[in-house]
């Protein structure tokens, strides 16, 4: 049944758009009004949950931490984020994005900061848990809000543009996190590993303030569109709110299996995603780098190649209007380049980066390639929750991904079985996701 949606700062109908206005234009404006922001604010997010991986380097010699006590402890993050992230994104449709990005952001850097006082394994995993639950929510309300400015033919380049901030955060946060280590390190008696959670959590409490003072709930709110740009921008989610079949309940949704098989791609691409990013600066340690901050320079490569793939892809679906193998390539990229570095190993450290840097531009590119696939036909409060739980589900992995890798390196003293079993999780990936029509998802 085709329904005519309620958007936040909306309103019900059909809407007519001034044809004196500049489509263009206005998505311009629009674009480097909000994405940029978003950004930046997702690049704090992303540092504050991976930099446990910089912090892994000293702090496991510090507190007599195994690799197994921090991979559960680095995935248990997962746990809390996967009990409270529906709720969360839920309750943003219901009571506005400006309020609950800025309650999230906030929450998670005052967490985030008190890592500094992690002593042992139970209190690394308890931390790790609540600041899943500061966070659920904020990604998913993140592609959520974007659906509510930007149609399906414009969505995969905004949502691939929006995390790069995951590569950005790895190209500014390994040599920052690498430079407040080796720096600070006996600061006030203090480790160099305390004071980076301090320092990198500082921004998002502030972003956290600023997010109520600059971010609009919507379309109709926002005082810096005049009439006609807010009516067509209306128009143009209005028509494709149209061509979209509404879930009659959450029930529904739930019920629905093309969400679950979404989940199930998605879990693909988060073994991956997290695979990578928590054990990267072990993998560039194990290549024959030494030093935290040569370590954390190191790191930037992958993640600027990762930047540069990000970019490009998803302009060309966008383009194109092809969503299948936008995402296939980019997961079989991810898996030729983890056996690659678990090949090279440590005897060649060069090929190693060359190999790292594929992966990371493959696993990184996945994620924002495959939100292209839901976001188009989910609609309304369904696409709030059903957003969320394929996000929740699907970030289990990150779970799994890191705990795995850490127990197997204990059992072999090597991560290259873990990397070949990454592999064969992306390959099953892009398996799954050729099944789904391309009538479906392509547009």
């Amino acid at each position: 049944m085709a329904i005519i949606g309620t958007h936040p700062g909306g309103q019900d109908g059909a809407y007519s758009p001034d044809a004196s206005v500049d489509e263009a234009s206005v998505y311009r404006k629009v674009t480097w009004r909000i994405v940029p922001f978003l950004m930046l604010c997702y690049v704090v997010a992303y540092l504050d949950r991976v930099n446990v991986g910089f912090a892994k380097l000293q702090m496991l010699n510090d507190l007599k931490f195994s690799d197994t006590v921090f991979g559960l402890g680095a995935g248990v993050f997962f746990i809390g984020y996967f009990l409270f992230e529906v709720p969360s994104n839920v309750l943003l449709h219901k009571v506005g994005a400006r309020r609950w990005i800025a309650r999230i952001m906030i929450s998670w850097g005052i967490i985030s900061a008190a890592f500094m006082f992690v002593s042992t394994p139970f209190t690394f995993y308890v931390m790790r848990f609540l600041l899943g639950l500061a966070e659920a929510g904020f990604f998913p309300g993140i592609i959520l809000y974007l659906t509510y400015w930007f149609p399906a033919q414009r969505r995969a380049r905004m949502v691939c543009t929006f995390m790069t901030a995951i590569p950005l955060a790895g190209l500014i946060g390994g040599p920052l996190s690498g430079w407040i280590m080796e720096s600070f390190a006996g600061v006030y008696g203090y480790s160099g590993w305390q004071w980076m959670f301090v320092l990198e959590a500082a921004p998002a409490v502030i972003l956290g303030i600023v997010v109520l003072l600059y971010l609009d709930d919507g379309i109709r709110p926002a005082k810096w569109l005049n009439e006609g740009e807010k009516r067509l921008l209306e128009a143009n989610i209005e028509k494709e709110a149209r061509t979209k079949v509404a879930h009659p309940s959450l029930r529904a949704m739930f019920a629905d299996p093309r969400v679950w098989l979404m989940a199930l791609i998605y879990f693909c691409c988060v073994m991956g995603q997290y695979g990578l990013t928590f054990w990267l600066p072990t993998l560039i340690k194990t290549a024959g780098i030494t030093g935290v901050l040569n370590i954390g320079m190191f790191t930037a490569i992958p993640y600027a190649v990762a930047v540069v793939t990000m970019l490009y892809m998803g302009r060309s679906s966008d383009k194109n209007g092809e969503r299948r193998w936008h995402l296939v390539i980019p997961l079989l990229l991810g898996a030729i380049g983890l056996i690659g570095s678990a090949l090279a190993g440590t005897t060649n450290t060069a090929l190693a980066i060359v190999f790292l840097s594929i992966a990371a531009a493959g696993v990184l590119s996945s994620a924002p390639l495959f939100w292209s696939l839901p976001t188009a036909f989910l609609h309304g409060v369904a696409a709030a929750a059903g957003i969320a739980a394929i996000n929740s589900v699907g970030n289990l992995a990150g779970f799994v991904s890191p705990f795995l890798i850490g127990a197997i390196k204990d059992m072999t003293q090597s991560t290259d079985i873990a990397l070949y079993m990454l592999a064969g999780v992306l390959v099953a990936g892009a398996v799954i996701v050729m099944s789904i029509p391309a009538r479906l998802v392509n547009r």
